[in-house]
């Protein structure tokens, strides 16, 4: 139909669509095996240190005046996940959002849809009850309103400054409000 009006008024009978150009594909730097040898020595030496990490958050929630509210909700994320927010620089920087967004999104993501449920489930058949699903007023809050703006923030699939401003900001609250927040009683030391 659209080509018959195009021909009636004298106009080209096809349509033009704009074609974009194909980016150019990287380039692999490593050799497979030297990969995987990279990948399993580096994935052996951070369990080293997350397991040196696990072990001092007693000693440091105990004689350094830090709530483990603060400590899981705080530092812990951000020095678990360092590559990741190196990853997520680095490919915005490359003016790659999309894939920026996706590893700062997907990280969270996958840790509330899989590694919590599956941690959780795993403790119940080792017949640990001490990890479940109970979370009290403060953790729904800040995870429903984390939640609520960045679904609101990514949903145009657009960046812009002023939405990075808000993400730090309320990453800034949520510390704040962990830092005085008071320790729960089953989570507190013996001595107060």
């Amino acid at each position: 139909m659209g080509a018959g009006i195009s021909a009636s008024l004298g106009g080209p009978t096809t349509q033009s669509n704009p074609t974009q150009e194909p980016e150019d594909r990287e380039q692999p730097q490593l050799h497979i095996i030297t990969a995987i040898v990279t990948l399993a020595i580096s994935t052996a030496f951070v369990a080293v240190c997350a397991e040196y990490m696990v072990d001092s958050i007693n000693d440091l929630t105990d004689r350094g005046g830090l709530s483990k509210t603060f400590v899981g909700l705080i530092l812990l994320p951000i020095v678990g996940n360092a590559a990741e927010h190196a990853t997520a620089v680095t490919v915005a920087v490359k003016d790659k959002m999309d894939l920026a967004i996706g590893v700062a999104v997907g990280s969270s993501m996958q840790i509330a849809l899989l590694i919590i449920p599956f941690v959780v489930v795993l403790g119940w058949i080792l017949g640990n009850n001490e990890m479940n699903l109970d979370f009290d007023g403060f953790q729904i809050a800040v995870l429903f309103v984390a939640v609520l703006l960045v679904n609101y923030l990514i949903q145009d699939g657009k960046s812009h400054w002023l939405e990075g401003v808000l993400l730090m900001t309320l990453y800034l609250i949520i510390a704040v409000a962990a830092w005085y927040y008071p320790p729960a009683p089953e989570l507190s030391s013996e001595g107060g």
